[in-house]
């Protein structure tokens, strides 16, 4: 055997006696025996490090896979729950004890603490029950005309069978049954008498001809009249009825409109109601707190063959200033809301687009809402059931705390903000602390830590001020009539027919929030617009027409 790192043997070196070479040659194989034998173990050491990175990075990778399949599964059933699931985020903090071996473990050993939870909370005020019709016929309403239809006997019943005598009235029995009158069109003649001087014309003069004026119409030369107009305003925009089934319906009463004429006495009656919506508009600046939010509405785009995306805004005044304004914009720049809240500087409460963020700069002090922080956690629990579980009892608690000072005055809800809002806060802020650090990064969790965290001064502000919300949940309610009805007609037509439905919207959602009845109100409004001068505008706003309407005209009108 030899080893090329040996240095090599010079022979004349070597002795000439046997038995020291016999030694010299022994003891040369057992060094290179020893070498080769180390050689092996050092290769053996190499193999087991190779095999045990690979194994170490097989397990990461394995980890990386189920990650990744439990992030698409949650994606997935996020995807499937907005689409097709439900809508409630209920939470019941008692399914704490469904999740986590620690708190099964202290469920073990405190058994008590399930029977403690339910003593506790019983003491707590109850939570405002919603008002439901009850079952069973009730009384019709007193408000409806009645015509009143008279079953007599025959007259060969109104003897009497046992003595033949005619027997008399003694009383009447009276039920009421509801019936339902088919709406009906009906034309309206404008006469409009013509006056002419006899004397001048047999005189050979001018006659000096002069006829009635034409009132005012919200269509100056148009055919619909207000209460058409109004009906399919509150049709489109507060039943989500499209102008195709209009004309169906119309067609049935053998009227024949077609759907591109209706559009075009909405676009003009958006125009004439204009000056009203951005009345409204200014008021709710001079609110204290504005709630806003934004939805898609599809536009048809003919130059490209497809539908664009278009944005619809919500701004909801406060208490004093009882208004909703919806604003269109071709995109979701944030031009569109830095323009319509430009030089504001009270607190607005939205969701955390980064669109905002100007407005904030500019001096209004931003309100975050705590439904769309709750949502992150609640989306997360398929992931982390224990951190989920155990935020979302936290929430809860802070929102039972508002269903208790819901009609508490501003002074005594702030108050009980600030001695028991506040420590929740606290504790749930100093949990996410902790708990960052060990999160699953890039997870649902780790999202939902992230988004509760940058927003977290946001998220606390409602507790400075007696008169914020905990959440933006106005908005949101706000924009579901525009989600409900653009799944009916489908997009609008163009740029114009966008700000068209925003103006409309803000007139319909106006009057449903001082419980008004749309039709009536429009009709009205409709009808004074044309002859109102803009000083006198605030006359029409929702609220001042609604104390208007509750006094009995001086001159009450024929129509």
């Amino acid at each position: 055997m030899s080893d090329d790192h040996s240095p090599a043997i010079d022979p004349a070196q070597l002795p000439d006696d046997p038995a020291l070479l016999k030694r010299l040659l022994v003891e040369q194989h057992l060094l290179l025996v020893k070498q080769h034998v180390k050689h092996q173990e050092l290769l053996q050491q190499r193999d087991t490090l190779i095999e045990r990175i690979r194994e170490e990075a097989a397990s990461q990778l394995e980890a990386q896979r189920a990650q990744l399949e439990a992030e698409k599964r949650a994606e997935i059933a996020a995807i499937l729950r907005r689409y097709y699931g439900s809508k409630s985020e209920r939470f019941d903090p008692r399914q704490l004890l469904l999740f986590g071996l620690q708190v099964e473990q202290q469920a073990a050993q405190n058994p008590d603490s399930a029977e403690e939870f339910d003593t506790e909370h019983e003491s707590s005020p109850p939570k405002r029950k919603k008002k439901r019709h009850e079952h069973g016929r009730g009384p019709l309403p007193a408000h409806l005309p009645r015509i009143e239809i008279e079953h007599d006997l025959a007259d060969d019943e109104k003897p009497c069978p046992c003595c033949g005598e005619m027997r008399h009235r003694i009383g009447a029995e009276i039920s009421e049954q509801l019936e339902y009158v088919p709406a009906s069109f009906k034309v309206l003649q404008h006469i409009r008498y013509k006056y002419a001087c006899g004397r001048c014309e047999q005189q050979a003069v001018s006659p000096q001809i002069v006829t009635a004026p034409a009132p005012p119409q919200p269509i100056a030369k148009g055919l619909p009249g207000p209460g058409l107009l109004a009906y399919l305003v509150t049709s489109k925009w507060a039943d989500h009825l499209p102008l195709y089934r209009m004309e169906q319906v119309f067609g049935r009463l053998n009227v024949h409109i077609s759907r591109s004429t209706m559009c075009g006495w909405l676009l003009a009656t958006s125009l004439l109601a204009r000056p009203l919506v951005e009345l409204m508009a200014a008021r709710i600046r001079l609110s204290n707190v504005i709630h806003t939010d934004d939805t898609t509405v599809r536009v048809q785009a003919p130059g490209e063959g497809k539908c664009r995306t278009g944005r619809i805004w919500v701004y909801l005044g406060d208490r004093n200033h009882p208004y909703i304004v919806y604003d269109y914009t071709p995109n979701r720049k944030r031009d569109g809301p830095a323009t319509w809240l430009q030089d504001y500087q009270g607190f607005l409460q939205a969701d955390a687009y980064g669109g905002y963020d100007g407005i904030y700069h500019s001096g209004a002090h931003e309100v975050a809402c705590w439904a769309h922080a709750r949502r992150k956690f609640f989306d997360a629990r398929t992931t982390d059931s224990q951190r989920s579980a155990h935020l979302l009892s936290l929430v809860c608690e802070l929102y039972a705390l508002e269903d208790q000072a819901r009609d508490w005055s501003d002074d005594d809800r702030l108050a009980l903000r600030q001695s028991q809002s506040v420590p929740i806060l606290t504790s749930i802020k100093a949990w996410l602390d902790e708990e960052r650090q060990v999160v699953i990064p890039r997870s649902p969790m780790a999202e939902a830590f992230t988004y509760a965290l940058n927003q977290w001064d946001a998220l606390t502000t409602y507790t400075t001020k007696g008169y914020l919300n905990i959440d933006n949940n106005a908005a949101e309610r706000a924009l579901k009539r525009v989600a409900i009805g653009r799944k009916n007609w489908l997009f609008a037509g163009n740029d114009a027919a966008g700000q068209a439905a925003a103006t409309l919207y803000s007139l319909v959602a106006s009057a449903g929030r001082q419980g008004l009845d749309p039709q009536r109100y429009l009709t009205s409004v409709l009808a004074y617009l044309p002859s109102t001068p803009e000083k006198d505008l605030h006359q029409l706003l929702p609220d001042n027409w609604q104390h208007a309407d509750k006094e009995p005209p001086a001159n009450p009108s024929p129509a």
